[in-house]
């Protein structure tokens, strides 16, 4: 098929419920994307941040093959070789006391099984999440998720959810009551705009947790994986919660969610309780035993703070040139730049100038590259933005000249 085909193939037949850029991607490498026509991208959303690895790592692609050739699908009712070694490089980078998994297949199913999970262990059923914050799509991830706009067309949702402002700790203090079971938070909120927390915010809610016998969750969907400088970014504050859930990159590129927990907790679950039919694949778990293996030897969690400091530099420098830009935030290769306007016009001329970025809200531009982004292609995606923004200043300014 043409382009022009596969557009109107997917229009047709796919649910319309993705925001679609004009542009057929057809292969990748590395931070690079092609275009069916031969363009060359650098990638800076990394599929939302699943491709932390990069496009076809050498080393997911041998993975993938080899266990294609061996198993590629078998039920977590028999014991596997490859999950076994998955699990058990898992446990070794997760923070202490986080010894028990359940493997699932997205975000939003690591924050399902984190709430069924904290009600069956606390017999209570109230669970706070913060204002801002977002979980996914599922019945109870969107409800636990803050955006009317994911929450009103499917309501009623899941009860005893509330949320809480999270500029003091004291307003989450307040909120937990007899009936809560657990607090549920992003460490940086990711899809809420790249907004980090208040200074010793996590340490503060550990401590109140801690004091009102409440269980801590950490939603690291977007955040783990060496993004922000460490292995997860609960580690920055030296914070570690009693439930954290993963997903996103751990599986290279193939679809894989986490839901890590203390083996008292995750003992709750009783045989048959909580199961899904694709649970630890061989080849998932091959791709990320690969995975957790680059993720470690090549230091990536290092280079990500490296890479991540001169790209928040370069965008600091940026917002020295152009008003527009309100404020640069993030930590690592986790970053968003807030402007004063709807940031979706942006999106699109940024992506003809050949670098693709995703948007975090209506004005923030979120900046997700893969971790093995080189200083030359940030410094082509800077390029490009100054650009864009220079452009938009002044169509804008051309726009409110009198004739």
């Amino acid at each position: 098929m043409n382009e022009n085909e596969i557009i109107t193939t997917e229009n047709r037949y796919l649910a319309n419920v993705f925001s679609k850029k004009p542009v057929v991607f057809t292969h990748g490498k590395g931070a690079l994307l092609w275009d069916i026509n031969g363009k060359e991208y650098v990638d800076c959303g990394s599929s939302y941040g699943v491709a932390a690895l990069g496009h076809c790592h050498s080393r997911i692609v041998e993975a993938i093959r080899a266990q294609a050739e061996q198993l590629i699908t078998l039920h977590s009712c028999y014991y596997n070789d490859k999950r076994a070694e998955f699990i058990e490089k898992l446990v070794k980078i997760t923070p202490k006391g986080l010894d028990k998994a359940f493997l699932s297949n997205s975000g939003a199913e690591s924050v399902e099984c984190a709430m069924k999970l904290v009600r069956k262990a606390t017999g209570k059923t109230e669970i706070i999440a913060l204002m801002g914050g977002y979980h996914g799509k599922t019945m109870g991830a969107v409800s636990a998720t803050w955006d009317k706009k994911y929450r009103e067309p499917f309501m009623p949702l899941v009860p005893d959810i509330k949320h809480v402002s999270p500029e003091n700790p004291a307003k989450l203090s307040e909120a937990i009551s007899e009936k809560t079971a657990a607090v549920i938070m992003e460490p940086i909120r990711g899809e809420g705009g790249i907004r980090m927390l208040p200074d010793g915010y996590l340490q503060e809610a550990r401590e109140i947790c801690n004091r009102k016998g409440v269980l801590l969750i950490f939603d690291e969907v977007q955040s783990s994986f060496g993004r922000t400088g460490k292995n997860f970014a609960c580690q920055n504050w030296d914070v570690t919660p009693d439930i954290m859930c993963l997903a996103k990159p751990f599986a290279g590129g193939l679809p894989i969610g986490i839901t890590v927990a203390r083996e008292d907790l995750m003992s709750a679950f009783k045989m048959g309780e909580h199961t899904t039919t694709f649970s630890g694949s061989p080849m998932v778990c091959a791709a990320g035993c690969a995975a957790i293996d680059t993720l470690v030897e090549e230091k990536l969690a290092d280079k990500a703070a490296s890479n991540g400091r001169y790209f928040k530099t370069q965008l600091e420098e940026l917002a020295q040139k152009h008003r527009m830009i309100k404020e640069i935030r993030g930590l690592g290769l986790m970053l968003g730049m807030e402007l004063r306007l709807d940031v979706h016009g942006i999106l699109l001329k940024t992506l003809k100038k050949g670098v693709l970025v995703v948007d975090a809200g209506r004005t923030v531009v979120r900046i997700l590259p893969p971790l093995v982004i080189t200083k030359p292609q940030i410094d082509r995606a800077i390029t490009a933005l100054d650009e864009v923004l220079g452009e938009e200043a002044n169509e804008r300014a051309s726009s409110t000249v009198p004739n």
